[in-house]
């Protein structure tokens, strides 16, 4: 059912109307596509950015190339060549692993990135583990110092090849988020989160709590019942909101919240965006056309103040939502980007890719005044000045 013009809810702009610049395919692409080659300045289904401070470095997760990509300071041109890569021998290589056994600079389907403390971690997803920079690299190829989710470098196995997880596995971690000390994983494939609330000191560091199941040996959908406040199926990105965890759990077609960050596995969630209760999953809320309140396969999340920005990839658009106490079920977000309403949902808006549409938008990152898109379907990052 669609609403009428009259009865929708009015919003603000999220973003200005025009992107500072935009790093991989163009502001304005060809109606003719052509095969994405590996570039300097090239980018395929880029999945994660991170922008380490106002001025830069940049890293992004050019995630269908297998790589990352890095510009020293914050680009000012659209398509700036980026000035290092990490995961290829050079900028025109492609390939899972750079097609060489795996090791501290080679990458397979990254995804999740973040700052951590002066370096950086990133989620190597399908080489199912966590790499960890002390230092955020500022040259090409720079090994990882760390890796967690395998004993060491060289394997990449799920679950380290056991039929069962455990505080020291991985399989298929999306998402990764350091703050206040503590790292916390989407680790996907498990359908949970891992926190280290330790520093984090060797290879393999087992997680010290777990949430989306009940123990570490355990990996069922929804922990193996019903959805709950407590359960995932397919936990993607985090954030801290101010002092609130907020999960994107996008197989449930929602974002779970937190009050601090629990100590104690199997906390369940204290709150949820997207839908009406903990119990009810659909997308959109079993609406075809979307609301202000529902969700379609929230793969990212990040926080500005007291907004919550939220990457609704399947609607393809981005929502806020502001709010200052818990128990948030049903609220509606208030702020929009990407679709000239919230009842739409199309891939740029069923029209050809322009500045301000989105096709499955996978990360989104603010920093400063300046929020981070990751338009994975247009195969482009684009820099945008908030409005909010």
């Amino acid at each position: 059912m669609r609403i009428s013009s009259a009865r929708q809810p009015s919003f603000r702009s999220l973003v200005q109307s025009q992107p500072l610049v935009v790093l991989g395919n163009q502001r304005i692409p060809e109606l003719i596509s052509s095969p994405i080659t590996p570039s300097p300045t090239s980018c395929f289904g880029p999945r994660g950015a991170c922008l380490t401070s106002d001025d830069g470095p940049l890293w992004i997760c050019d995630t269908g190339h297998h790589r990352l990509l890095g510009w020293h300071n914050v680009p000012t041109e659209d398509q700036t060549p980026a000035d290092w890569v990490i995961g290829q021998k050079d900028f025109t290589g492609e390939g899972r692993n750079g097609k060489i056994d795996i090791g501290p600079t080679t990458v397979n389907v990254p995804t999740g990135i973040c700052a951590m403390g002066e370096g950086l971690a990133v989620a190597d997803a399908w080489n199912h583990r966590v790499l960890i920079w002390h230092k955020t690299p500022q040259a090409s190829n720079v090994p990882a110092d760390i890796v967690l989710g395998q004993s060491d470098f060289t394997t990449g196995i799920a679950n380290r090849g056991a039929d069962q997880p455990g505080a020291k596995t991985m399989h298929w971690p999306y998402g990764v988020q350091y703050h206040d000390g503590k790292l916390l994983v989407c680790d996907t494939g498990n359908r949970r989160v891992l926190i280290w609330h330790k520093p984090i000191t060797e290879n393999g560091q087992e997680a010290d709590c777990v949430l989306g199941q009940m123990d570490f040996a355990t990996r069922d959908e929804n922990a193996g019942a019903e959805p709950s406040a407590m359960s995932m199926r397919w936990p993607h990105a985090i954030v801290f909101w101010n002092d609130r965890l907020c999960v994107t759990d996008a197989g449930n077609n929602r974002i779970l919240v937190w009050q601090g960050c629990p100590t104690e596995s199997g906390s369940p969630a204290n709150a949820v965006l997207g839908q009406s209760d903990t119990t009810h999953v659909d997308f959109n809320q079993a609406y075809y056309w979307p609301r202000c309140n529902t969700l379609n396969m929230p793969y990212g999340v990040t926080s500005k103040d007291d907004w919550l920005i939220v990457a609704d990839t399947a609607n393809s658009r981005v929502l806020a939502w502001r709010q200052n106490e818990p128990g948030m079920e049903d609220t509606d977000a208030t702020a929009l980007f990407g679709q000239t309403d919230f009842h739409e949902k199309g891939d740029n808006r069923w029209m050809p890719a322009v500045a301000d549409s989105l096709c499955w938008p996978y990360g989104v990152q603010s920093i400063g005044e300046m929020l981070v898109i990751s338009d994975s379907g247009n195969n482009r990052v684009s820099i945008w000045k908030l409005a909010i």
